[in-house]
């Protein structure tokens, strides 16, 4: 943040902590990855609007614009600023700072991977500034939407990834620095519920009792998924869909077997309907408390087993892995 001050670079601010490490299911100790969603500020004299992106139809691609806003006035207050809307480009390139339209965008667009490119250069300059530095060893890992970065101290290490994200008007929802398909340009952000996600898991245990082992149930079954097809992040949504539907009372630790029963026996329902939808997007069930787009409640929820239904040999797969973690 010191360096960053009074340059024309996006603000990164405090970084919020999501995926499995922050809501207390991590399957593996070893496999943790500490990821954390670092919203982006646009810099003084500039604003970001969102726009959906057609790129590729894909359902939540945003781009974002950039756009220039006077600063004319904070100058003629003393403020030691340049107005980038105003000012003569002469004097913008003998003030030589580098401008984010002419750094981290393709044309008027925030460019995803210019932007990870950055703020990776960016750490390893801060690391050696840092006293740590001199206990302890950092790694960058390559990552063309993340700053993904391994901290070691003698036997010790852990990593941890930086996703970055534009927020969506003042809800907790945003556009981040996600892998895309290909042919997906780098303009194209797509909409995560990451944090969404990880206040749902806050909200829930606020509300169970201490002893409560609704996060261990899904540690247990995402610990059995090695070597089965099915990803960590669907047995994460059939957890929320179980959650969210019986009291917090009964997540105590004598309700454990139940609670496992719960969520297999959804999974299963899910897998023999061949459909499973998204927990956030166009949930009636989804608390209050945390803040969606007016829209998102309303939306059409994904399917994330869409692929099942228009794939026979999938869904008989999809099937025999269900059964193998049952045996597990």
């Amino acid at each position: 943040g010191q360096g960053l001050s009074n340059s024309f670079y996006p603000m990164p601010q405090e970084a919020i902590g999501v995926g499995s490490a922050f809501e207390g299911w991590s399957p593996r100790a070893q496999d943790v990855v500490y990821q954390v969603l670092v919203p982006l500020s646009p810099s003084p004299g500039h604003a970001f609007c969102l726009e959906r992106s057609t790129a590729g139809m894909l359902q939540g691609n945003f781009c974002v614009c950039v756009e220039l806003l006077c600063t004319c006035r904070r100058e003629r207050f003393g403020e030691d600023m340049l107005c980038c809307l105003h000012q003569p480009e002469e004097e913008l390139r003998r003030k030589e700072d580098p401008r984010l339209l002419h750094t981290l965008c393709t044309g008027s667009y925030l460019d995803m991977e210019k932007t990870v490119q950055w703020f990776c250069q960016f750490v390893r300059v801060a690391w050696l500034l840092l006293p740590q530095s001199c206990r302890g060893h950092l790694t960058l890992q390559p990552s063309s939407c993340s700053c993904k970065f391994q901290l070691s101290k003698d036997e010790e290490s852990f990593t941890a990834e930086m996703v970055f994200a534009v927020r969506q008007g003042v809800s907790d929802i945003f556009v981040g620095s996600q892998p895309t398909q290909v042919g997906i340009p780098n303009t194209a952000w797509l909409q995560t519920y990451a944090v969404a996600e990880a206040k749902f898991f806050r909200h829930i245990s606020r509300q169970a009792p201490q002893d409560s082992w609704h996060c261990k149930c899904l540690q247990l079954l995402s610990r059995s998924l090695t070597g089965v097809g099915l990803s960590s992040y669907t047995l994460k949504t059939v957890a929320m869909h179980v959650l969210s539907t019986i009291p917090p009372a009964q997540c105590r630790r004598r309700d454990l077997g139940q609670r496992l029963m719960d969520m297999l026996r959804y999974l299963c329902c899910s897998l023999k309907t061949k459909r499973l939808n998204h927990f956030v997007r166009g949930n009636a069930r989804f608390p209050r408390v945390i803040s969606l787009p007016s829209e998102l409640r309303v939306a059409e929820p994904p399917n994330l087993f869409q692929h099942l239904a228009s794939n026979p040999d999938a869904h008989v797969k999809a099937m025999q892995e269900y059964i193998g973690l049952l045996h597990r």
